[in-house]
């Protein structure tokens, strides 16, 4: 349950315009031979384009994902007190605030903490994740707890952005294969999951009054870059998701076709990495539909102690570094002071 007063959701309040839809590449995981390098350009030129794309052939089970997605849904439908049993900062569940910088969405969230086994660590050991009550089992719904398929779904998806960054690498040209990957793949590697829970739009008033309120929609999530390397989303089908173009106009992403596609998206951490070649891309959720918008995603982040900098087979002959070293725990550190919108990447440039 999302409660906001009324002041709160004015400050969230937004015209309701529908923008026009992005042109996201569609890049398959699972070619081959020469089929295989040419996924790896296109993923360049992706990245370098919108820093956002499809992704199909990824491999993981689509009743895997159904299931996980079911049980999150059963869990944001549980009384508000068993939810707030797994509150806990900075991780488990809460609502509405985004982050410590004041930033307010019509949202409700679990964010939990991956090891490289796909485990999710409980927030506290006095503060359990609730499993949410077991559907009947299925051919494509097993009966397990939200904790246990969430860390199943993160495994297959953690292994999935590795796959990405060394798709990444080949189309980079950058050696060796693991240049990319090894930062996620490590066991110090901080990443995360985040499973936000996007309510029905509710009925508003135009301007503060009374009424219908079919004039507005709400942020769910508001605009920001993702800080870590690589963002693997999966969603619900419902729609929300906005991408800022290049020119700063937004454009809405539409639904994949199959059901079954991931979308990826560049980290700050990756624009660094390629030396700004890769751009992070700026991205938002609008509250406005009918339909509750569940979505999964999986941060990929490097150990806290790693030192960042582009790679140099990424400058040129006698290229200038367009940042500065520094580690990912200094850079994390430096976003948590901040609002959702704020550049974080220009206090690292050179």
């Amino acid at each position: 349950m999302v409660v906001l007063a009324k002041g709160e959701l004015e400050q969230i309040a937004l015209p309701a315009v529908q923008p026009p839809a992005a042109d996201v590449r569609a890049i398959d995981l699972s070619a081959t031979g020469p089929a295989r390098a040419a996924a790896g350009r296109a993923l360049v030129a992706a990245c370098e384009e919108h820093g956002f794309f499809r992704l199909t052939g990824h491999g993981v089970a689509p009743g895997l994902v159904r299931a996980a997605e079911a049980a999150a849904a059963r869990f944001f439908a549980l009384p508000q007190p068993d939810k707030e049993a797994a509150a806990g900062l900075p991780l488990g569940y809460a609502s509405k605030r985004i982050g410590s910088g004041g930033d307010l969405g019509w949202i409700e969230y679990l964010l939990l903490s991956v090891t490289p086994s796909g485990a999710v660590p409980l927030a506290s050991s006095s503060s359990p994740l609730p499993c949410a009550p077991a559907a009947a089992t299925s051919a494509t719904t097993p009966s397990c707890p939200l904790r246990e398929l969430l860390g199943e779904y993160s495994a297959e998806v953690r292994r999935v952005a590795c796959a990405v960054l060394e798709l990444m690498a080949e189309g980079l040209g950058v050696a060796p294969a693991d240049a990319l990957t090894r930062l996620v793949a490590r066991e110090d590697s901080d990443s995360m999951l985040r499973v936000n829970h996007y309510p029905p739009r509710p009925e508003l008033g135009v301007g503060g009054g009374g009424g219908s309120g079919g004039g507005q929609n709400l942020t769910g999530f508001g605009e920001h870059t993702d800080p870590q390397i690589i963002s693997v989303l999966r969603s619900n089908g419902a729609p929300g998701l906005e991408i800022s173009l290049s020119d700063g106009a937004w454009a809405s992403v539409p639904h994949d076709g199959d059901g079954d596609s991931f979308f990826v998206n560049v980290g700050d951490t990756l624009q660094v990495l390629t030396n700004g070649r890769f751009r992070s891309v700026k991205h938002r959720v609008v509250v406005n539909s009918e339909r509750s918008r569940v979505s999964m995603i999986f941060f990929g982040g490097p150990p806290p102690g790693e030192r960042l900098a582009p790679l140099p087979a990424l400058l040129a002959d006698g290229g200038r570094s367009r940042y500065r070293e520094f580690t990912w725990k200094e850079y994390k550190g430096s976003g948590c002071r901040g609002r959702l919108a704020d550049d974080r990447l220009c206090r690292f440039e050179n």
